[in-house]
C-alpha cells in the first residue's frame, strides 16, 4: 500500500472527529467576534483568532479515544456539549460584565445573581443557533453503527499535533504581547492571543498557584510597595482636619452612574435630592468605577483598605482571612471611632460576615436584623426606603463618633420595581433595561432624602460627613445603546469609557460646595476622607490619591491594565487621545502602561502573599 493511500486512510480515521472540531471552531470563532465583540487590529490578530481554539479542541475531543481502541460516540457528543456548555456561559457573562468567567467566580456564583431574571434578561432566541449543531451531532452519532480502531501510534500523532497547534498560539501570542502572562489580569488580552480554552486553562492553574504565595512570602517583599507608597506627595490642604472627629456616614450607591445627575426625563429630574446635595457639597465629577469581578464588594475593599481588588473573584471570598489595615482600624486608632455596616441582604453574601473581621468592623446590621416581608422587597432584598427607615433606630445607639456604611439594593439589575413605588416615568428608549434603571434610580434617591430627613429630626445630620458613591456601573455594554439614545451620544469608544464615571458626593453640613473636576476612582476616596478627618495618611499603605490634591499626570486605573490620565484612554489595548477619542501610537501611552502594571502587581502580592500580616 502506498504512502499517499496510507495516510489518507489514517485522515479518514479522524474524519468524525475533523467535522466536530470544525462546527466548534466554527462556533468559537463567531462567538469571539459576535459575542466578545473582539476586533482584529492586525494581521496577527486575525492569525491568532484563526488558530488559537483548534489545539485545544483537538485535544479535548481526543478524550472521546484516549483510553479506548475506537471513537467512542457518546463521549465525543459529551465533550461537544461541555464545551458548548462553556461557550454559552462565558457569553452570558460577557453580555453583562464585558468580561470573561474565570474559576474563582464559580466559587463565589451565588453573588453574581445565579440562575434567576438577571440570567434570563441576557438571553436572547438567536442562542439557539449555537445548540443546533449538536442536536444534529447527537442524532448521526446515534445513527453511526461502526466506529474506526485508533492504533497507539495514531493517538500519540495526534495528541502531538494538538499540542503543536497550542505551542504555536501561545509563541504568536507572546510575540504580539510580550507580557501576555504577567498582564494576566488583561483577560481580553489572552482570550484574543491564546483562545478562550487555552485561557480557562490557564487561569485555573493561575488561580490555584497563587494560594501557594503566603507560604513563601516574607518580610521583605513588603518593602517594594511599601517604599512605592510612601513615595507619594501629600500635599495638604485648607480642608484638612474640616470633619476631625465628626461621624463618617457612607451610603454605597448600587450601580449608580454619574450620568443620572442632573438628568431629565421629560423635563423630570432622575435624582432631584442628590442634585441638590451636589450644590452644597464636593462633588467630585469624573470618578472612575474602578471595580472588577466583585463589583460592590470590590468598591467596599478599595475604600476600605487603598488596594486594588483581584481581577479574578473577590477579595471577599477568595482571601476573607487575610490581615488588612482597614479604614475601620485606623480611625478607631486615631479617634476611639466605633465601626458598623447596614446592609438588608444576608449576612454571607460577599462572604461579608468573615471579611467584615478582617476589615475592622466593630458590628454588621445584617438581613437578620431587619423586618424583611415579601412586600418591603424586591429583587436582591429589602427596599432602600424601608432599609434606611429600619437602620436610624440602630444608628442611634451606635457608640459617637462612628463609621458606618450603607449598602443599598434595589437599584440592581434587571432593575425591577412595583408600579406603586415608582416616583418617576420610565424613559421610553428602545432599551428595557435602561427604560426601568431610571425609576430604581429615582426610587433610591427618595431613600436617600428620607434618610437625611430622620438624621436630622435625631440630631445626627449636623455632626456627620456623608460620602456618597456609585458602587459600580449598572448598565453594561450590552445595553449601553440605551443610554446613548437616552444622552444623545454617539456610540464612541470615548462615550462608553465617559459612561464608567459614578458619582462621589462629600457633604459636610455647613461647609460651602464645589465641583471638582480632576479625575480620580474608588481607590482614591480612602485617602480624601482620612484628609478631611485630618489623619495622616502616609504611613498607611495605600495606592490611593487625595482626590483634592491628585497628581495630575498619574493615571485612574482598571483591573484589567486599562486606565485613564488627562491626555489619553487606554482600553483594549488600544491608545486613544482623550481630548477627541481620536486612536494615537501605543507609544504615548507606554509610560502609564508601566505604572499600571506595577500597582495592579504590588496590590496582587500584597493579597496573594497576605504580606500586611509582616507589618503588625
Amino acid at each position: 500500500m502506498s504512502k499517499m493511500k496510507q495516510m489518507y486512510l489514517n485522515l479518514k480515521k479522524f474524519k468524525l472527529i475533523g467535522i466536530v472540531l470544525i462546527l466548534l471552531w466554527i462556533k468559537t470563532l463567531i462567538v469571539m467576534l459576535a459575542g466578545f465583540n473582539i476586533t482584529p487590529h492586525s494581521l496577527m490578530d486575525i492569525c491568532l483568532l484563526l488558530i488559537n481554539s483548534i489545539g485545544s479542541l483537538m485535544i479535548v475531543l481526543g478524550v472521546s479515544f484516549y483510553f479506548r481502541k475506537k471513537i467512542h460516540a457518546f463521549t465525543l457528543f459529551l465533550m461537544m456539549v461541555i464545551i458548548t456548555g462553556i461557550l454559552y456561559a462565558d457569553l452570558l457573562y460577557f453580555r453583562f460584565y464585558s468580561d470573561y468567567v474565570t474559576l474563582p467566580i464559580l466559587f463565589q456564583f451565588k453573588n453574581v445573581g445565579g440562575i434567576g431574571p438577571s440570567t434570563f434578561e441576557l438571553m436572547s432566541p438567536w442562542d439557539v443557533l449555537l445548540f443546533i449543531d449538536i442536536l444534529w451531532a447527537g442524532w448521526y452519532l446515534k445513527k453511526k453503527r461502526r466506529m474506526p480502531s485508533i492504533k497507539p501510534r495514531e493517538k500519540a500523532t495526534y495528541l502531538l499535533a494538538g499540542t503543536a497547534v497550542v505551542m504555536l498560539t501561545i509563541l504568536l501570542g507572546l510575540i504580539k504581547s510580550p507580557y501576555l502572562f504577567e498582564e494576566v489580569y488583561d483577560r481580553e488580552q489572552m482570550v484574543t492571543a491564546i483562545g478562550p480554552f487555552n485561557y480557562h486553562l490557564y487561569d485555573t492553574g493561575y488561580a490555584l498557584g497563587v494560594n501557594l504565595n503566603p507560604l513563601t512570602a516574607s518580610r521583605n517583599d513588603t518593602s517594594s510597595p511599601l517604599k512605592y507608597t510612601k513615595s507619594k506627595e501629600n500635599e495638604q490642604t485648607d480642608l484638612f482636619g474640616i470633619a476631625k472627629g465628626k461621624n463618617v456616614i457612607l451610603i454605597s450607591m448600587e450601580s449608580t452612574q454619574n450620568f443620572v445627575i442632573n438628568k431629565k426625563i421629560e423635563g423630570e429630574e432622575i435624582t432631584p435630592f442628590l442634585n441638590s446635595l451636589v450644590d452644597e457639597s464636593f462633588y467630585f465629577n469624573q470618578i472612575y468605577d474602578q471595580t472588577a469581578q466583585g463589583k460592590t464588594s470590590d468598591s467596599e475593599f478599595m475604600i476600605d483598605t487603598g488596594l486594588y481588588p483581584l481581577a479574578s473573584g473577590s477579595v471577599f471570598v477568595r482571601n476573607p482571612d487575610n490581615v488588612f489595615k482597614g479604614m475601620p482600624h485606623i480611625l478607631k486608632e486615631s479617634g476611639g471611632y466605633y465601626s458598623a455596616v447596614f446592609h438588608g441582604n444576608d449576612a454571607t453574601f460577599w462572604n461579608r460576615n468573615r471579611m467584615y473581621d478582617s476589615l475592622g468592623y466593630d458590628r454588621f446590621f445584617s438581613k437578620k436584623d431587619y423586618e424583611v416581608t415579601e412586600e418591603n422587597s424586591v429583587n436582591y432584598g429589602i427596599k432602600d426606603i424601608p432599609f434606611f427607615d429600619q437602620s436610624v433606630s440602630y444608628l442611634q445607639d451606635l457608640p459617637r463618633p462612628f463609621y458606618s456604611r450603607f449598602i443599598t439594593l434595589t437599584n440592581h439589575f434587571p432593575f425591577l420595581l412595583e408600579e406603586k413605588d415608582q416616583f418617576i416615568s420610565e424613559a421610553s428608549t428602545k432599551v428595557d433595561v435602561v427604560n426601568r434603571y431610571v425609576t430604581t434610580v429615582r426610587y433610591e434617591d427618595e431613600a436617600i432624602k428620607e434618610f437625611f430627613g430622620k438624621l436630622k429630626e435625631e440630631g445626627i445630620y449636623e455632626d456627620s460627613i456623608f460620602v456618597l458613591y456609585g458602587d459600580h456601573y449598572g448598565i453594561s455594554e450590552k445595553y449601553e445603546p440605551g443610554v446613548m439614545e437616552l444622552l444623545g451620544m454617539e456610540d464612541t469608544t470615548l462615550n462608553h469609557v465617559q459612561l464608567q464615571q459614578v458619582p462621589l458626593i462629600i457633604h459636610i453640613p455647613g461647609t460651602e460646595g464645589k465641583t471638582i473636576t480632576s479625575i480620580g476612582g474608588e481607590v482614591d476616596i480612602r485617602p480624601t476622607i482620612l484628609h478631611l478627618l485630618g489623619i495622616e495618611s502616609r504611613e498607611n499603605l495605600s495606592f490611593g490619591h487625595n482626590l483634592f490634591t491628585r497628581v495630575k499626570n498619574h493615571p485612574v486605573i482598571f483591573r484589567d491594565g486599562g486606565f485613564v490620565t488627562e491626555k489619553y484612554i487606554f482600553k483594549d489595548n488600544m491608545c486613544y487621545r482623550r481630548k477627541n477619542g481620536e486612536a494615537v501610537m501605543d507609544n504615548q501611552c507606554d509610560s502609564y502602561k508601566e505604572i499600571a502594571r506595577k500597582e495592579l502587581g504590588m496590590s496582587d502580592d500584597i493579597i496573594y502573599g497576605d504580606l500586611l500580616r509582616f507589618l503588625e
